[in-house]
């Protein structure tokens, strides 16, 4: 009686194995037409953050950390940091990972944002929606290499493809969520003076979402970050290399280095999209 019946038992492992079997047959054209644009897109990326001399981008990440925190101190800190990075002999690594955290939250933002618009105004669709977005968050992250690699064979594409699928659901959720959020007495005003539909979406709602679209712009960003170790598993390279080649040669001062210089670059990052994101509450045009 403590054993499971084998009546019960069933496995989707054949049929999930034959599906990739017939679309890998079937759509192999398709997928290295999107492997090549995107590794074009990405090397494109990652030579000019190779070519950007380092000082510049401390001086630049200075800057941008004092418009968005209003404060001078907060954006030399930023700077500091990134210097620590460079000093600790990572800093060619940490360009690496940024290229491709870049690339895909990029494509992220492109495929969530109108997935989130189309959720907000279709209930069914989000109801249809919803439990895949579930799935994506709650599956383990070492799942997603799998059909990655099937798909984009080992190197910096299937990372990027692992991260994106990861990283996708918190802009789809948070733009969802802000549209929704917009009072409907904004949208009513707006109806009055006739704009049309379009109009109230790019001049009313999406502006008054704005912050939330923000926040899951920051949140996928993380989730990225997050995924650098594990993409690097598959040929992504990056900080996550040097995190891999510790473990395996149980170096705790070269894995706490790689660990340390990701913590770096998620806080720097997360820091000037908050601040971007805080300057986003008010309409186009508003004095508030």
């Amino acid at each position: 009686m403590n054993v499971f019946p084998d009546f019960l038992r069933f496995s989707i492992a054949p049929s999930v194995n034959d599906f990739m079997d017939m679309v890998l047959v079937k759509y192999s054209a398709v997928f290295d037409y999107i492997s090549t644009m995107i590794l074009g897109m990405l090397m494109l990326i990652e030579s000019f953050l190779l070519w950007v001399p380092w000082w510049l981008v401390v001086v630049l990440v200075i800057i941008l950390g004092r418009r968005a925190t209003k404060s001078w101190l907060t954006g030399a800190v930023m700077g500091i940091m990134l210097t620590v990075v460079g000093s600790l002999g990572m800093w060619d690594l940490m360009m690496q990972t940024l290229a491709i955290v870049g690339v895909a939250v990029f494509i992220a933002i492109i495929m969530g944002i109108p997935i989130g618009i189309l959720m907000a105004s279709h209930p069914k669709l989000e109801a249809f929606l919803r439990p895949i977005l579930d799935a994506m968050q709650t599956m383990p992250s070492f799942v997603y290499l799998i059909p990655a690699l099937m798909f984009f064979g080992l190197g910096k594409v299937p990372g990027i493809f692992a991260t994106l699928i990861y990283a996708l659901p918190p802009i789809i959720r948070l733009t969802n969520l802000g549209i929704k959020q917009v009072s409907s007495d904004v949208i009513e005003a707006g109806k009055a003076f006739g704009a049309t539909r379009m109009q109230l979406l790019f001049k009313i709602q999406l502006p008054l979402a704005m912050p939330s679209i923000m926040s899951g712009v920051n949140q996928t960003t993380m989730m990225a970050l997050a995924m650098v170790v594990i993409a690097s598993m598959i040929g992504a390279r990056g900080l996550g290399e040097p995190v891999l080649i510790a473990i395996g040669r149980i170096d705790i001062g070269r894995g706490l280095e790689a660990g340390i210089c990701i913590v770096i670059l998620a806080i720097v990052i997360d820091r000037l999209l908050q601040g971007l994101g805080n300057q986003k509450t008010s309409l186009p045009g508003s004095n508030d």
